[in-house]
């Protein structure tokens, strides 16, 4: 008698789960790195049992949560006819940002319409085209508003502009992480651009102006890093940062009064800290621009050179 395969003995169970009411409309079923340490089954193991699911209308992704019990059977799924790129590459974003970079492939994203992954070739022909695109579309390289005046400004502006991009999908620092080999992006060389010309006659020399843009991108990709470990972590375990500290912090007072960090010890001895990415970002930003300060005034380049 032949064996069923894992996924859909995954499939089944939380089928089950939902039919019988422990999984409600709206509640988060188990992410696929959730699954593969419950079930002890390899990452496409686990897509493929959401797959699944989500073929059958029982779940759906939502962005910035993950995969949910649907409320009401899902609307049929698109017909091949109206398959198009754009489609595809919405399709993906949705996904990737409920669920992370990890869970991307074309044949979850073709599940999204009921198709063949072969009939998502017509359209895009890999999934590291898929990628670009998609980083592409969510990196919109329009400027919002009337630039400030002074270089400082406007690359506060220009940074924070990036950091609120990786906020919204968590995903695209990593997609786009890449310094020396960066991605064909139209929407990404119009953000560069805009860099560039503001540290455009202020006397640094062409080294020194792409080592600053550099150092600015490199510093909010960093830090976005943490938003997507965040989110993969709040994924795998759900709990939020709070309640992951209020489950550890047993452990974590018995290293501090052991004596063996009188360091770190008394610097959250007396007060309470909670750490803020946007708080981090925005004084991390500050020392940088500060350094940039320092740099200009070096090149004696005029009134502006000594901001900071």
């Amino acid at each position: 008698m032949a064996t069923e395969p894992p996924y859909l003995r995954i499939a089944s169970d939380l089928r089950r789960r939902i039919a019988s009411g422990e999984l409600a409309p709206g509640d988060r079923v188990p992410s696929t790195r959730r699954i593969t340490q419950e079930w002890g089954v390899a990452m496409a193991t686990a897509t493929k049992a959401l797959a699944a699911l989500n073929q059958e209308g029982l779940v759906r992704a939502v962005p910035g949560v993950g995969t949910v019990v649907a409320a009401e059977p899902a609307a049929p799924h698109a017909a091949r006819n109206t398959l198009t790129r754009d489609r595809v590459v919405c399709a993906g974003i949705a996904l990737v940002d409920a669920e992370g970079l990890g869970a991307l492939s074309m044949r979850r994203v073709a599940t999204e319409f009921g198709v063949s992954t072969m009939a998502l070739y017509r359209h895009v022909p890999s999934k590291g085209e898929l990628v670009r695109l998609m980083s592409e579309a969510v990196f919109d390289g329009e400027p919002r508003g009337p630039r400030p005046s002074g270089w400082r400004a406007q690359l506060e502006a220009e940074t924070r502009w990036l950091w609120g991009r990786y906020r919204r999908h968590p995903w695209l620092a990593r997609a786009m992480a890449a310094l020396t080999r960066p991605t064909a992006s139209p929407h990404a060389m119009r953000y560069t651009e805009r860099v560039l010309s503001t540290l455009h006659g202020l006397g640094l020399s062409p080294v020194q102006v792409i080592h600053v843009h550099l150092s600015l991108l490199g510093y909010a990709q960093g830090v976005a890093a943490a938003v997507e470990s965040e989110s993969r972590a709040r994924q795998d375990t759900g709990l939020s940062p709070e309640e992951w500290m209020a489950a550890n912090e047993p452990r974590l007072d018995a290293l501090q009064t052991g004596g063996a960090y009188p360091m770190l010890t008394s610097l959250f001895g007396e007060e309470e800290f909670d750490l803020e990415l946007d708080e981090l970002f925005e004084f991390g930003l500050a020392r940088l621009l500060d350094g940039v300060a320092t740099l200009v005034a070096r090149a004696g380049a005029g009134p502006e050179a000594g901001e900071g």
